[in-house]
């Protein structure tokens, strides 16, 4: 019994150990077989890992073993991902892509990679990122997409990455970050949008980051206006926790007068935005069937409003009001609760119309925002049913505008030019009618001053330089070189009897009363004779004043 049961003891191991190294062998064969069929030529394979970096490969190769759970494919010229790329690797924990040539991600590329962790896709050339790009990848915990050429992140674009944990953004050329880009992020600790091109960010885009714990917003061309208000609080308050000392330095881009200074360093009252001011011109018009129409809204404001135009199915009643209200736009001309919505557009502002229909007609609505409030302005637009225009006829008073006919551009028509054209030729009417009436008032007042100026010629000025008394019997007179008339008083001729005597003085100067009748129409008979006569009456020697003073009177 000791034997056998010695003996059957020592027996099963050894037939244990002969069946192992009997199976040993074909374990061994079955693993290279499988090493042999599920590893890319090229590729280094080992531990359900592939790694293929780094060798010029223009696309994710396909023969890789659906157990693999690592692939590095870094350093490649991959341009695109599709969807049956990735479609065998279901337990794929780790991809690596960086530093390819990626441009497009079709949606539902990684649909199948429902237990990937980590995603690098940094250093590539991805532009445009939307919700159905991440489908699938519930247990994703870090998710790299720096140094791409994202521009904007639009609504709900990770709302299925519930459990990220890691987002890198930096180093793109993101613009514009809607309010609900980041909806879903429920356990993300890291967002990283340092050197972008940011210049405002709203409260309620990081309002779903409830497991924040670490925020990179440096390097970006911030505009320090009312919208970054918040930010300011924010940073001194809640956000103490999630910035370091290098990370809470914003720095502002614009306005000029606060560049280069921290926003932490500017009071809230120097952070203000300029309301929009919306001017639309024409504010109506009437087309033909098939023209094309194009319309400018002009928005001024600070910042820079963003303009928008919509079809209103029936006109706002009051006027333009203000409210902080986002806009958004589609190429495409769409119904939206009675509404047709078109491009929105922070330059030109135009609303082009191309081959218009009746249904064309209508009020249109330009819209202009920003973060100080919102304008619009209603265009309203008229359709001619009438391809051709009819030949000139009078139109009743109670026609319907839009049945008018349109007149050509070379119409000479009064009505046909614009209504800016009509006001200024009205005005330059008035005008010349203007100008006309002052000429005729400037007539009138030079004929009346030459008129009063001719019956001031026969008033009689006496310029008298003596104290004493003068009668009419010592006038003579004379005439000038320059052939001015008057009378000289000659103080050599004796004085008569004072005025109070009229008979002495009648019987002294006997053609007195004939003398005072013809004093301011008698002219002088002779030049010559008055001359001398003048002359002698100067060099004589007064008898009755001392010394001879002659007087000039006149006419």
């Amino acid at each position: 019994m000791p034997w056998t049961g010695s003996a059957g003891q020592a027996a099963r191991p050894l037939s244990w150990s002969k069946m192992a190294l009997l199976v040993s062998p074909l374990l061994l064969l079955g693993l290279l077989v499988l090493r042999a069929n599920g590893c890319p030529a090229t590729c280094r394979c080992y531990s359900m890992t592939v790694e293929c970096g780094s060798l010029g490969l223009k696309e994710i190769p396909a023969s890789i073993h659906p157990s693999t759970q690592t692939v590095f494919l870094q350093d490649n010229s991959i341009t695109q991902i599709h969807q049956q790329d990735l479609a065998v690797l279901r337990g794929l924990r780790y991809l690596y892509m960086q530093n390819n040539t990626i441009s497009a991600l079709e949606p539902g590329a990684f649909h199948s990679q429902q237990h990937l962790l980590e995603l690098a896709l940094n250093g590539n050339r991805i532009h445009l990122l939307d919700s159905s790009i991440f489908k699938g990848l519930e247990h994703l915990r870090v998710l790299y997409l720096a140094g791409n050429q994202i521009t904007k992140l639009l609504d709900f674009t990770f709302c299925d990455l519930q459990r990220l944990q890691e987002l890198h953004l930096q180093e793109n050329s993101i613009g514009a970050l809607e309010e609900q880009a980041l909806a879903g992020l429920s356990s993300l600790a890291l967002l990283d949008l340092s050197k972008n091109n940011l210049h405002t960010i709203s409260r309620p885009a990081l309002r779903p980051l409830i497991s924040l714990q670490v925020l990179r917003l440096t390097e970006n061309p911030w505009r320090c206006d009312c919208a970054l208000h918040w930010l300011g609080a924010w940073i001194k308050e809640e956000g103490q926790r999630l910035l370091s000392s290098l990370d809470k330095k914003i720095v502002c881009s614009e306005p000029p007068r606060l560049a280069y200074q921290s926003l932490l360093d500017i009071s809230g009252n120097s952070l203000i935005c300029i309301p929009p001011v919306v001017q639309v011109e024409p504010l109506e018009a009437t087309a033909r069937l098939g023209d094309d129409l194009r319309v400018s809204c002009q928005a001024s404001g600070y910042p820079q409003p963003l303009v928008s135009w919509r079809k209103v199915a029936h006109a706002r009643a009051g006027p333009a009001t203000a409210s902080a209200k986002p806009l958004g736009g589609t190429a495409e001309l769409r119904e939206r609760g009675g509404r047709e919505r078109f491009d929105s557009d922070t330059g030109s502002g135009m609303l082009f119309l191309n081959n218009i229909t009746v249904a064309h007609a209508g009020k249109y609505e330009c819209e202009a925002s920003n973060p100080g409030g919102t304008a619009r302005v209603l265009f309203h637009l008229m359709v001619n049913r009438s391809q051709q225009q009819p030949p000139p006829r009078a139109y009743p008073a109670s026609v319907d505008v839009s049945q008018e006919p349109l007149y050509d551009m070379e119409s000479m028509d009064f009505n046909a030019l614009s209504m800016a054209t009509q006001t200024a030729i009205a005005v330059g009417i008035s005008l010349l009618a203007l100008v006309a009436l002052l000429l005729v008032v400037m007539i009138y007042r030079k004929h009346r001053k030459r008129k009063k100026a001719k019956k001031e010629e026969n008033i009689l000025y006496v310029n008298d330089y003596s104290d004493g008394p003068t009668t009419f019997a010592q006038l003579e007179e004379y005439r000038d070189e320059r052939g001015h008339e008057m009378f000289v008083i000659d103080r050599t001729k004796p004085l008569f009897a004072t005025y109070k005597d009229p008979k002495g003085l009648a019987g002294a100067f006997p053609g007195l009363p004939e003398l005072l009748q013809d004093q301011a129409t008698q002219t002088l008979e002779g030049e010559e004779e008055g001359e001398r006569e003048a002359s002698e009456l100067f060099v004589n020697q007064g008898l009755a004043f001392q010394p001879q003073i002659a007087y000039e009177i006149h006419c």
